[in-house]
């Protein structure tokens, strides 16, 4: 295993719940945002979400796609440096669907790269009980260079 590429991602409590009040917002649009933290080799630790406005054209599609703004990247990116974070990568919401990534959302990432997603969970695969939304991790390899499905990552919430 390549020790700069992650194998279990952390999340702070308050990244957390900004991630997931930011993305549920969105709906019936995708959400996105950038996530700022560090790496210790395989340890990767997301300390900061950065919401970012969906500025995919047309709009209408913005049910099923998304696009961040390249102004607020360079800006998230200059803020987190200055604090000693980078970005790690981005997360998105998928309104009315799996948090799997699309053939599209693969192909327009700039892999390789973490990808978070939050999904719509059919009813028929979850208990009552449980949540209506899943987030899951995700590293996608550079296509071109690396083929292959993209590799599901575990993740967890830190204090």
């Amino acid at each position: 295993m390549d020790p700069d590429l992650p194998e279990e991602i952390r999340i702070g409590r308050q990244a957390l719940t900004v991630l997931r009040a930011d993305l549920a917002r969105a709906a019936p649009q995708e959400g996105c945002a950038l996530l700022l933290g560090t790496t210790d080799g395989p340890l990767w630790q997301i300390d900061r979400v950065w919401p970012c406005s969906n500025i995919w054209e047309p709009e209408l599609e913005r049910r099923q796609r998304f696009l961040i703004d390249p102004r607020e990247q360079l800006l998230a990116q200059r803020w987190g440096r200055q604090r000693g974070w980078t970005v790690l990568g981005s997360a998105h919401s998928h309104p009315a669907s799996a948090p799997v990534p699309s053939a599209l959302d693969r192909q327009l990432a700039f892999a390789p790269t973490l990808m978070l997603i939050l999904g719509r969970v059919s009813s028929a695969s979850r208990p009552a009980t449980a949540p209506l939304w899943e987030l899951t991790a995700w590293w996608l390899e550079d296509e071109a260079q690396e083929p292959g499905p993209s590799r599901r990552l575990a993740w967890r919430m830190e204090d």
